[in-house]
């Protein structure tokens, strides 16, 4: 088995709809743009007030916590299924309701430094994990939320995910 290189997913490797955020994934080791790519969003985070951190660009619409624990969320359940379909679990992986998910995480009692340093540890856990596998490993496949979807089409989907969130964050919370 040789060492993955993780090469951009071809369009069949994921669902259509989510060729927006591979696209949104600069060329270039993929592993040193997923881990430089977090330490520049925890930067900027850190650059944000107490106030910053609970302001919504429009009535109901989440708030600057609530947008980073969405990312860390998709992080989570992107890199769930990744480790699934590495290993070799073909089991069909539901979809999860990303709007139920965030109006339960709590954000209003947690600080913003909190939710950086959570992010940061899960993406630690991504990097470690997209560090161990195989060429093999990295290209099969399996279904989830009804469609089928590589192991590296995955490790794409939570780097290009995040930067979406954060051009948002830039664009309409004035970030």
């Amino acid at each position: 088995m040789t060492t993955a290189v993780l090469a951009r997913p071809a369009p069949s490797e994921h669902d259509p709809y989510f060729a927006k955020y591979v696209a949104f994934v600069p060329e270039g080791d993929f592993l040193a743009v997923l881990a430089r790519q977090g330490e520049e969003t925890a930067a900027l985070l850190r650059s944000l007030t107490a106030d910053q951190a609970e302001h919504r660009y429009a009535p109901g619409k989440w708030s600057v916590k609530e947008v980073v624990a969405h990312f860390v969320d998709a992080e989570r359940v992107f890199a769930y299924r990744a480790l699934r379909f590495a290993r070799g679990d073909e089991t069909p992986l539901p979809g999860y309701d990303h709007d139920l998910w965030t109006a339960h995480a709590d954000t209003a009692s947690r600080t913003l430094e909190s939710l950086i340093e959570e992010f940061i540890t899960v993406r630690h856990a991504t990097l470690s994990f997209a560090r161990s596998l195989t060429v093999e490993s990295e290209q099969r496949q399996g279904p989830a939320n009804n469609a089928s979807v590589s192991v590296r089409a995955l490790l794409y989907l939570i780097a290009g995910h995040e930067l979406h969130h954060v051009a948002i964050l830039r664009e309409r919370y004035g970030i």
